[in-house]
This record gives structure tokens, C-alpha cells and sequence, in this order.
């Protein structure tokens, strides 16, 4: 059955900034497509035009077939909120290269796993917005985030490269990159100086909520199709870096 609203999905849908994105699309009306690791969290949202699946975004088949199965309710996804990643932050000398692992897989190849399974449909239809969640760590260096900056300078690029290659079919591909933001991400964070450089930094700036990067996000889907928020930055207002 086809909504008045078009699908957007929301990968890391259950917590931090893409639980605050799920509140807000479903407070503006749109059906959504819920993906998560975990699903209890995302059928506690309690939100009614919403689609909830457990996938692993690491996992290309698991993307295929909860996209598969969204799109039987409520029509084609026409946004794509990349959202799903981790934060184990460390020196790259002396992090567990098995910590490599994870934030590649996560926060690269789960990015790309949900940019491919929907871009071909988007150009088909010559319509769609593709929303990557990337980092301020994507665009300067941070003590004791060496592999997690690499990852986040990862999305950029790949979404300079796709932006280029979508914009002839009038789909939009957008990075938002939130500084400090009040969310759950700290306890993907196994490295104890890592962790206590991020709470110092929070303490002395604060933190922006996870609602005010989600309100963005959604400003920037509802903009006219014909106009592009290339790259938004969005941190508390004392981050001077």
C-alpha cells in the first residue's frame, strides 16, 4: 500500500541520533523503515507507520531484504538515512586491529551495503535523497581517533564521488557531520584515554541534543528536490575544533 508520504529509512534507528531522527520524520508524517541490530528498542519507539527490522548493516543481503520488505508496505524508499556506526576510538598503535575490523565493516561497508541498495531505484525514478551521518572527526584529526576519523573521512568521499554521479538524475546526496551530540555512541568507546579525551571535551563545551541533529537532517530531506544541502556541520556553539 502506497502513503501519502514517501518511505525513509533509518539505519541505527534505536538509539542516539537515529532513534531522535525516527521521532522526528514520524512527528512530520512519514512512514518509516526501521533498521537495528537490536529490535526491541525500535518496536519501543511505539511509532505506528513504521516498519521494524532487525539487519546488520555489515550484512548486504539482510539491507536487500528489509528494504524488500518496507517497500511492500509502504511504497519505494526515498530517503535513506545512513545513520548505523560505532566509535572505537584509539591510538592506531595501540588498538586491537580487531577494533579495525569493526569500524570499517560498520561504519564503511554498512554505509555502502545501504548506498547500493537503494541508488539504482533512485535513478530509475530520477528522485531521492540519500543522507550519510558522518562526524566533524570526518573532516579534522582527533587525539586517540585515528581509524575512527579514517572511517568518518570515508563517507565524505564516497559522497563526493556518488553526489556527482546521482545529481544528473535529481537525487541529492547530503553529509551531516554533528560535533558533540548528547547520544549513546560513547559506549561503543572500549579505549579508556579515548573515552576520557571525548567526556573532557563534553564537559567543556557541552553537548548538542540528539533532536536538534535530527531536526537538521529532516530540514534538509524537506527542502525542494531541486536544492541540495551539500555538507552540513553541526556542533555546539563553544566547539572551536
Amino acid at each position: 500500500m502506497m502513503a501519502d508520504k514517501p518511505l525513509v529509512m533509518i539505519t541505527g534507528a534505536g538509539t542516539g541520533i537515529g532513534k531522535a531522527t525516527a521521532l522526528a520524520f514520524a512527528q512530520a508524517g512519514y512512514p518509516l523503515l526501521l533498521i537495528g541490530r537490536r529490535i526491541e528498542p525500535l518496536h519501543e519507539l511505539g511509532l505506528g507507520k513504521s516498519v521494524c527490522l532487525s539487519a546488520d548493516v555489515r550484512d548486504r543481503a539482510a539491507v536487500i531484504a528489509a528494504i524488500a520488505e518496507g517497500e511492500a508496505r509502504h511504497g519505494p524508499v526515498d530517503c535513506l538515512v545512513n545513520n548505523a556506526g560505532i566509535a572505537r576510538l584509539a591510538r592506531l598503535e595501540e588498538q586491537n586491529p580487531e577494533e579495525w575490523r569493526d569500524l570499517i565493516d560498520i561504519n564503511c561497508t554498512g554505509v555502502l551495503n545501504c548506498m547500493h541498495a537503494v541508488m539504482p531505484a533512485m535513478q530509475a525514478r530520477r528522485h531521492g535523497t540519500i543522507i550519510n551521518i558522518s562526524s566533524i572527526a570526518g573532516r579534522k584529526s582527533y587525539p586517540s581517533h585515528d581509524v575512527y576519523c579514517g572511517t568518518k573521512y570515508f563517507v565524505h568521499a564516497v559522497s563526493e564521488g556518488a553526489r556527482r554521479n546521482m545529481a544528473p538524475f535529481d537525487v541529492r546526496v547530503i553529509v551531516v557531520s554533528p560535533g558533540l551530540t548528547e547520544s549513546e555512541i560513547d559506549k561503543t568507546m572500549l579505549n579508556e584515554a579515548a573515552r576520557e579525551f571525548w567526556s573532557k571535551g563534553k564537559e567543556a563545551v557541552g553537548a548538542i541534543a540528539a533532536k536538534d541533529v535530527a531536526d537538521t537532517i529532516l530540514f534538509a530531506y524537506q527542502m525542494p528536490q531541486n536544492v541540495i544541502l551539500q555538507e552540513l556541520t553541526i556542533t555546539p556553539t563553544r566547539q572551536e575544533y
